[in-house]
């Protein structure tokens, strides 16, 4: 693992505990059986009640269990230690059965076996991943003949905005072309509990649209689906406002520009 990598994991391991008592996560709410996932999120992978499925980058495994709860037989996988050891633990407590595999995504093929009927990963998933080639490889290693890839993520255009400013502007920060190296970034506290005392440096690389979808037909799937939203699961810029769903919008609900993407493919 490089430097990089081994810097992020070291950042996530540190803020684990933070989430798994945060508000931003509510796995209060979860526990009382009153957390579940967006209707586009469960649309992906459609019926998953005795499908086995495989959660990428699943962190402590929150919505892992939301589609154990479904019915789905599955298995979370995530770089972080104790974000394992918080899935494994929660699992216990609730009561529902599912797997959990600490390893860099990139070296799973030496930790877990088998095929699934579905994968699945979302939300922040992909700007911690150097190598999207090898990314759908795994994904395509791991999808069972007629199985279904399912990812609901942030749209790599808005990744190009400054979502430091305060001021409701969208200004252009990044470029949407660049090299292949990241972008690093000092983390005070983390995104999910800004006043944790935890403190790292991210490194954050940024995808086009069409690396992620090029990058799965390689490796030999078929694009099934793909949407655009104008709105994202969560407060991207600190001057958006959240809807009736839980969903997060420009002011007013302008729809200026994608925010959010969906994407399906079979084996």
């Amino acid at each position: 693992m490089d430097r990089y990598l081994k810097a992020n994991q070291a950042l996530w391991d540190s803020w684990t505990p933070h989430h798994v008592t945060s508000e931003f996560y509510d796995v209060a709410a979860f526990k009382a059986g009153g957390r579940d996932l967006h209707p586009i999120t469960l649309a992906g992978p459609g019926d998953v009640r005795g499908k086995s499925l495989l959660h990428l980058q699943c962190h402590f495994g929150l919505d892992s269990l939301v589609w154990a709860r479904r019915g789905a037989i599955v298995t979370g996988v995530d770089f972080s230690a104790p974000a394992i050891a918080a899935a494994r633990a929660l699992a216990a407590e609730v009561q529902l059965p599912a797997t959990f595999v600490h390893s860099n995504l990139y070296e799973l093929r030496q930790h877990l076996s088998g095929q699934f009927d579905v994968v699945f990963t979302s939300h922040g998933v992909l700007g911690w991943l150097p190598d999207l080639e090898a990314w759908a490889q795994i994904i395509a290693h791991f999808l069972a003949p007629g199985g279904v890839f399912s990812i609901v993520e942030a749209h790599p255009f808005a990744n190009v905005f400054d979502e430091r400013r305060t001021d409701g502007e969208l200004r252009v920060r990044l470029p949407y072309f660049r090299d292949p190296e990241p972008v690093s970034q000092e983390e005070l506290g983390s995104y999910a509990v800004p006043g944790a005392p935890t403190r790292g440096v991210s490194y954050f690389w940024l995808h086009r649209v069409a690396d992620i979808i090029e990058s799965l037909l390689r490796a030999g799937l078929r694009l099934t689906s793909f949407a655009e939203y104008p709105f994202v699961s969560w407060r991207m810029f600190p001057w958006m406002e959240e809807r009736a769903d839980g969903m997060w919008h420009l002011p007013g609900g302008k729809r200026d520009i994608p925010l959010m993407f969906s994407l399906t493919a079979t084996k």
